[in-house]
């Protein structure tokens, strides 16, 4: 995979969406052709021996690299939504965000005891949305989980969050 491509095409914004907040924007590496083959080739190949059942993506941006992925391992595909956007019954979770509370949900029938999965999200900051994510499908029994990002900004030490025995990866760290 070429990182260094990926890393000359995320877009960095200061000040967003605070004072003080550097933000990096990986919209601009969907868009570039090269940058999104990078992705999707190269993150396919770190899972592709796992034994992956589903991958599994949190609104809004893990619903980009999630199918991708999903379909080039041959696993399905999950949401994870915000309250009141799936139409069946959910299970929920609530967490802390850098800016407030917040809570995510699955549906019930989303995953099974079999299954193996991978959670994808575009960035690791403090860890909340995505330990909310793990806590909540481990309550599901799945088998394994997996825990994947395109960027992980270290110094916000959102990988402590996770317990020692999950896979954290993250193809860029800041």
């Amino acid at each position: 995979m070429n990182i260094d491509l990926i890393k000359a095409n995320i877009r960095s914004i200061q000040d967003f969406p605070k004072p003080g907040i550097l933000f990096r924007d990986v919209t601009t590496l969907f868009k570039n052709p090269e940058c999104l083959h990078e992705l999707s080739v190269g993150m396919s190949e770190m899972y592709k021996d796992k034994g992956i059942t589903k991958v599994l993506g949190i609104e809004s941006r893990g619903f980009i690299m999630g199918p991708v992925v999903a379909n080039n391992i041959g696993a399905g595909f999950v949401t994870m939504r915000k309250p009141g956007k799936l139409p069946a019954e959910t299970y929920s979770q609530k967490y802390e965000k850098e800016y407030g509370f917040d809570s995510i949900e699955i549906h019930k029938d989303a995953l099974t005891t079999d299954d193996v999965v991978l959670i994808h999200d575009d960035l690791l900051a403090t860890g909340g949305t995505m330990k909310a994510a793990y806590d909540l499908v481990k309550k599901l029994g799945v088998k394994k989980i997996y825990v994947n990002f395109i960027i992980e900004l270290s110094a916000l030490n959102g990988r402590s969050v996770f317990p020692d025995d999950v896979q954290v990866d993250s193809l860029i760290v800041y």
